[in-house]
């Protein structure tokens, strides 16, 4: 028998969002745990997967649509199903359905990768030009890319850019400038750090650590090691200890309690075209130096590629943002709710120091800790940060 499938609440909270693509062709078979459709959410890209076989026998909803929470999005069943009773069960939604399956020049709709379609609307990319390369004529981004080279050898402006170049033209009145429009994810950046700075009582400790040991040992891990591990790697494992020490440090606020975690998952701030991210590497404590490093790689990949899901954005107690590679000495960040703490580090420095009565230089990494006053007291992230910066200047307790 015919069934509606709905628009599925994808992220804690979610009232709507954008119905990215569909991986699946009509009236074409599909397996449990098949991808059906991918949801854009304001800062995932989400499969949602088939929970049992069957045929997908009508779309109501187009890609690009941004579409309520259990909203009728398709109509799914078997291959026998009489087109009379589909009809009927579209019929009998009639306020419910949004739109209807969209069909271009009598053929099915184009497929294409998440990806794939940002790149295009991004380059100004007609898919149904493109050809796919991908299993069942699919498009990924590197069609995309390659028909973006293509017209640019062909001297074809695409018409974002001359859009762009329209918009730069200086108005009458005076200076010229450009209104980029805000993304979604550019709203949910800006909605959740107001929300962190107004509500969450943030206080600020800084320090100093030297870091030449930590350099070294990293030298060493790396040798002939096809997995490299970044001093950021090392970072996060040191805030795993860290958190071992200083367990109090291991919490989220919630408006009736204070959660504390055995395990620790830490979140790691990624920037990309679209935005600040921060992807959640769960069970930092338990993984090997190895470990850290190939699953903040492939977080930060996928990131990049808005590849990540939902849940893989959810959870953790402390974030990690660096801007070392830029050379910021220091800065301070904001808290990323409900986690308690956000470390920022800042670039790795030789400097001047006195040890034991005489000035030496030594490598110093500078460290702000922005800490939740609710959820954690003065002392225990004063307690924590002496901790971690201990750990970074006996880096072999990392690795214990």
């Amino acid at each position: 028998m015919a069934e509606i499938l709905r628009m599925p609440e994808v992220a804690a909270n979610t009232t709507e969002a954008i119905l990215e693509s569909w991986n699946v062709p009509v009236n074409t078979p599909y397996a449990a745990g098949d991808a059906l459709v991918t949801v854009e959410t304001e800062k995932a890209a989400v499969d949602v997967e088939a929970e049992s076989e069957g045929v997908l026998l009508r779309i109501l909803v187009d890609a690009g649509t941004t579409v309520k929470v259990g909203t009728p999005i398709a109509v799914w069943g078997t291959s026998d199903e009489p087109v009379a009773q589909v009809d009927a069960l579209v019929a009998s939604l009639g306020g419910e359905q949004t739109t209807t399956e969209v069909v271009r020049d009598g053929r099915e709709r184009t497929f294409a990768s998440p990806l794939a379609r940002r790149l295009a609307r991004e380059l100004d990319i007609d898919l149904t030009a493109v050809v796919g390369t991908g299993p069942n004529g699919r498009i990924r981004r590197r069609d995309i890319e390659a028909a973006a080279a293509s017209a640019s050898t062909g001297n074809v402006v695409p018409a974002i850019v001359r859009a762009k170049a329209k918009e730069a033209e200086p108005p009458a009145s005076g200076a010229g400038f450009v209104d980029v429009p805000n993304t979604r994810m550019r709203n949910a950046i800006a909605r959740r750090l107001t929300e962190s700075k107004r509500n969450t009582p943030h206080f600020y400790l800084r320090a100093g650590a030297r870091v030449d040991a930590l350099l070294q040992l990293r030298q060493q891990i790396n040798t002939g090691q096809d997995v490299k591990v970044s001093i950021n790697d090392l970072l996060v494992k040191a805030i795993a200890s860290a958190h071992a020490r200083v367990p109090e440090m291991n919490v989220q606020w919630n408006d009736t309690s204070i959660r504390h975690f055995s395990g620790v998952d830490i979140a790691v701030a990624v920037a990309t075209d679209a935005g600040l991210v921060t992807p959640v590497v769960r069970a930092v404590d338990s993984l090997s130096m190895t470990g850290v490093a190939t699953a903040t790689k492939d977080m930060i990949n996928r990131a990049k590629e808005r590849r990540l899901r939902q849940d893989e954005l959810e959870g953790g107690t402390i974030t990690i943002t660096n801007l070392g590679m830029y050379d910021t000495e220091d800065f301070a960040a904001i808290i990323n709710p409900p986690q308690a703490a956000i470390l920022a580090v800042g670039a790795a420095r030789q400097e001047a120091v006195v040890e034991e009565g005489a000035v030496t230089v030594a490598t110093v990494l500078r460290l702000t800790l922005a800490v939740d006053h609710r959820g954690v007291d003065g002392a225990i992230a004063a307690q924590w940060l002496k901790v971690f910066v201990d750990v970074l200047e006996n880096p072999l307790r990392i690795l214990l």
